[in-house]
């Protein structure tokens, strides 16, 4: 673990160059929110991967078991369903690889991000029309199904479905919080595919570790049988439930509205650090939680990316105000210190 003002070396320090892109994944740097959050709370940051985001793990599993099993050849063209970061991962892993990609996408999807996507040479196809919980999944899925029908030598990764995604995180991302945390009491990892969340809960049960595994997901979200509703920020929910039906290994599941998660953006942009939605949501979910137990109750979430892809959504003020209204100033510290204040009085 280190201070909220440092960063852990990565675990190629001393080695020599990496090849290619996808081999620059980094799976040590962890970032101390305590002095922010008032709680022992520690960060483990995807968005160092070279791709910006936790999805470069899923996409290079992936991508690599569809080249052994024989489905990906020199000159194919991959399709793929993305809100935005797997997209841009495989957008940088097929450009290397010499593969053609399409990704299938909605309108929610950042602006930055879709031109980061066709500046590594993808063509990227915009779906504007809701599915019948009124996300854009189902409509993305459609399309990629129909694309595939046509054209069957489209190779579909299939995120939603494809037992590499979790076992990505069964290997990496789990074994690296341990390793760094012996001691972990929570991990609260945000739930979009839910792959990331199953392979580290998958590893704490398999291992036999204590750790209390809490999805974090975001209200409107049907993954864990809530009832559909508007979601503006892509990366964590989903309009349809999830093909990893296997919940086995979460113990809890915490629901955050977007506009506590902006608030809690926000707030840490104030203090130094510039997160991504989805690092938000799940923040606001462990604080919330960690507020029941003692201050020193060791904790880890894992945030899947950086926030320079929300410029203009979670960090402009005028999307924020005409999707959201008002929503006021939050200020962990203080409102920690609000009830100790009352008692001291009283």
């Amino acid at each position: 673990m280190v201070s909220h003002a440092q960063i852990s070396h990565s675990r190629y320090e001393g080695k020599a160059p990496v090849r290619a892109p996808q081999d620059l994944i980094l799976d040590e740097i962890f970032v101390d929110l305590q002095p922010a959050l008032g709680r022992s709370l520690s960060l483990k940051c995807e968005g160092f991967n070279f791709f910006g985001s936790v999805k470069a793990k899923a996409a290079v599993a992936m991508i690599s078991a569809a080249e052994e099993s024989g489905r990906l050849k020199p000159g194919s063209t991959i399709i793929e369903s993305s809100s935005g970061s797997l997209g841009i991962a495989v957008s940088a892993i097929a450009a290397d690889r010499g593969y053609r990609f399409v990704c299938v996408t909605d309108v929610r999807c950042n602006e930055r991000n879709i031109r980061l996507m066709r500046s590594l040479g993808a063509e990227v196809v915009l779906i504007s029309e809701p599915d019948e919980n009124g996300g854009f999944l189902g409509s993305r899925i459609r399309y990629v199904e129909a694309a595939c029908a046509a054209d069957p030598e489209l190779v579909w990764l299939n995120q939603y479905a494809n037992e590499n995604n979790w076992r990505a995180h069964y290997r990496t991302t789990a074994p690296s919080i341990v390793r760094n945390f012996p001691d972990l009491e929570y991990l609260f990892v945000g739930a979009g595919t839910t792959g990331t969340l199953l392979g580290c809960a998958r590893y704490l049960k398999e291992i036999g570790h204590p750790a209390r595994v809490v999805a974090v997901d975001t209200a409107g979200s049907v993954t864990f049988g809530g009832p559909p509703g508007r979601r503006l920020i892509p990366g964590l929910g989903s309009s349809r439930p999830p093909a990893f039906s296997d919940q086995n290994g979460v113990d809890e599941v915490m629901m955050v509205e977007e506009a506590d998660t902006i608030r809690m953006c926000l707030y840490l942009a104030r203090r130094g650090f510039l997160f991504g939605g989805s690092t938000g949501t799940v923040l606001h979910a462990a604080w919330k939680r960690l507020l029941d137990e003692r201050p020193d109750a060791r904790a880890v979430a894992v945030s899947p990316d950086f926030g320079e892809r929300y410029l203009d959504t979670i960090y402009d003020e005028d999307w924020v105000r005409l999707h959201f209204g008002d929503i006021g100033r939050f200020d962990p510290l203080r409102e920690l210190a609000a009830p100790m204040a009352e008692y001291v009085q009283g």
